[in-house]
């Protein structure tokens, strides 16, 4: 039976989970996990893959990533195989640790971002372990930080300050239709904040303005709580000259991959 090609997705972003074969265990002991973190730094750099979020569980694991380059199955093929081959090595074992090839589901929405990031850290939740937060192999303490080589600044951007991001990730799935926001910045919000703000009908009139007075108006929506991706859609002003607006305010970048511990 041919082999069926991966789904390609246009944001870039993908969801990839892999079990043990047979279910059987993959993580034995902590050493195990920190191993398998390792190397899931170093080969995310090296073929320049965005962890945007994993948990690793006893008999398997997920990965939500940023995959512009399209190197993912070279990422997956080295982060697996090698893992196999360590972990055989170590325990004395022969044969296949892994259960067929890594699924791996495209993302083509904010909201299936969100919702994907949220089921991905509520693993230990639905397995019956113990909270998200409480959790010690998955990203959740990683939100937000800029010292980690887990980048979650577009979900920083969709959800909110750590606050808003813990009440979202703990908020049972029926309470929103497995949905965010916890407080509503869509579309809809971010146009009423743009005409309250600016005074403007339509959020494309920046365009128009002087180089100083865009840019100030840039900077004043990101600080009212527009995420870039939305003052990007609603403006027409294009994506870097937005991270620029902010850069220059803030003197730190918004965007991008995070720095690697």
């Amino acid at each position: 039976m041919p082999v069926q090609p991966r789904p390609v997705s246009e944001m870039g972003y993908y969801h990839i989970a892999q079990r043990g074969n047979g279910k059987q265990v993959i993580f034995e002991e902590p050493a195990d996990y920190i191993h398998f973190l390792q190397n899931l730094k170093q080969y995310s750099a090296d073929h320049r893959i965005i962890i945007n979020a994993f948990c690793l569980m006893e008999n398997h694991f997920h990965l939500l990533i940023c995959d512009a380059g399209q190197n993912k199955s070279l990422f997956m093929k080295r982060l697996s195989g090698n893992y196999a081959i360590w972990f055989n090595k170590k325990y004395e074992r022969s044969g296949h640790l892994f259960q067929n090839r890594y699924t791996c589901r495209a993302i083509e929405s904010d909201d299936a971002l969100c919702t994907v990031f949220r089921y991905i850290l509520n693993n230990p939740r639905d397995a019956g372990l113990c909270s998200a937060a409480d959790y010690q192999w998955s990203s959740y303490s990683r939100y937000g930080h800029p010292n980690s080589f887990v980048d979650t600044t577009i979900l920083t951007e969709l959800i909110g300050s750590f606050e808003e991001y813990a009440a979202y990730i703990d908020a049972k799935y029926e309470d929103n239709d497995q949905k965010m926001p916890v407080s509503p910045r869509d579309d809809e919000w971010a146009k009423t904040v743009m005409q309250e703000t600016l005074h403007v009908n339509s959020g494309t009139e920046i365009r128009s303005y002087s180089r100083k007075s865009r840019d100030d108006a840039v900077r004043l929506l990101y600080e009212k709580g527009l995420s870039i991706r939305q003052i990007e859609r609603l403006t027409g002003v294009s994506k870097g000259v937005i991270q620029r607006a902010v850069k220059q305010k803030s003197g730190t970048p918004v965007s991008g991959a995070g720095v690697p511990e």
